[in-house]
């Protein structure tokens, strides 16, 4: 699974500097009010708690079926999407996944169209297509299968005919092919520490993360037409220009920045202004996540305890100039306090573009 949220923590250590004469900016005042959308998040409890709770705070949401071994089975994950999507239309978009155990089978095709096809008139806003493929599908001569094999070409080529927005999980974090006491951030550290099958570092023989970047890239390529966003920052999280040049290189496609602000915190801390400046240029490509999942039978209180935190903390970088702890960073960081019309687009306009059908009541 993609490394989890860090908690947010720390208190302020006073604002930095005025804001940029004529420079429209948000302030911690105004977190609860602004429009957002968490568009990155795994809910598998039906009841709609949490969302009720959510949006008091001013945020929708995105909850994404992912074919991830911890978590419920596809067929349940989609029961609980949709049941959310029915409850809370407005506040509730979903996105459908599918199995690729046996992508090579002649069948596995049309059924997983099917399937596909099914989610979509259920309300599913896109497709999420994870890291096993590159990461852990192997063929008959136990060869990784991966993101630029033939066998996915026809699927990806049927979702750029028909505008199906693909939400890709290709690899992981650079920090994974590194030794723990190598990687950037705490929670990368925590988490690849707990789950060593997906640290790569351990595991030579697997593809480098350039491979995993490369053929990624390759697939894309391929379908110059394909609606993609890049989870995760597309895993091109440690530098910022490595992430440019694939927005450049990719005209059509947007990242998500779920599970990796600690990531741009921890470039933002040696090079602020670069940072920034990243932002803003690429203001129309970014959408808002956490990447925060929910177990069946956690509640949507114990839910939000955990999350709240984490929002506030990332509106504060986002929004102010305060320097401030952070769980991820040894060091305090200070916020980029971005203009009002950019943190507008990062946190609901590029998703409610992105996904049009999406957050609207059924008629």
């Amino acid at each position: 699974m993609a490394v989890a949220v860090a908690a947010a923590i720390g208190g302020a250590a006073g604002a930095l500097a005025v804001p940029a004469s004529g420079e429209a900016r948000y302030t911690m005042a105004d977190f609860a009010t602004v429009p957002k959308i968490d568009a990155h998040v795994h809910l598998h409890n039906a009841d709609a708690a949490f969302v009720d709770a959510a949006r008091r705070l001013g945020f929708k949401v995105l909850t994404i079926n992912v074919d991830y071994p911890d978590f419920p089975p596809l067929d349940e994950q989609q029961r609980v999407a949709i049941a959310l999507r029915q409850a809370r239309p407005a506040e509730v978009a979903w996105a459908v996944s599918f199995s690729s155990d046996t992508s090579d089978q002649p069948q596995w095709l049309d059924a997983t169209k099917q399937r596909i096809e099914a989610g979509l008139k259920a309300g599913a806003v896109g497709v999420k297509v994870w890291k096993n493929i590159g990461m852990s599908l192997r063929d008959r001569e136990g060869r990784l299968v991966m993101i630029d094999d033939a066998r996915f070409q026809p699927l990806f080529s049927w979702f750029e005919e028909r505008g199906i927005t693909m939400l890709g999980h290709q690899g992981e974090p650079h920090n994974c092919w590194l030794p723990l006491d190598r990687m950037t951030v705490i929670n990368d550290r925590e988490y690849f520490a707990h789950h060593p099958q997906y640290h790569m570092a351990l595991h030579p023989e697997m593809p480098s993360w350039e491979d995993q970047m490369a053929a990624r890239d390759r697939m894309v390529a391929a379908h110059p037409k394909l609606k993609f966003v890049g989870m995760h920052m597309a895993s091109l999280e440690r530098n910022v220009d490595e992430l440019a040049a694939f927005l450049d290189r990719f005209p059509l496609a947007k990242v998500d920045l779920a599970a990796r602000i600690g990531q741009l915190q921890y470039q933002s801390q040696r090079d602020r202004e670069k940072v920034r400046r990243f932002m803003i240029k690429y203001q129309d490509r970014l959408v808002y996540g956490t990447d925060v999942s929910q177990p069946p039978q956690q509640s949507g209180a114990a839910l939000m305890k955990e999350v709240e935190p984490v929002w506030r903390m990332h509106w504060r970088y986002f929004n102010t100039e305060e320097s401030f702890k952070v769980s991820d960073l040894e060091q305090p960081v200070t916020g980029l306090g971005l203009p009002k019309a950019v943190v507008d687009k990062l946190y609901h306009l590029n998703a409610e573009r992105s996904f049009p059908a999406a957050w609207k009541a059924a008629r």
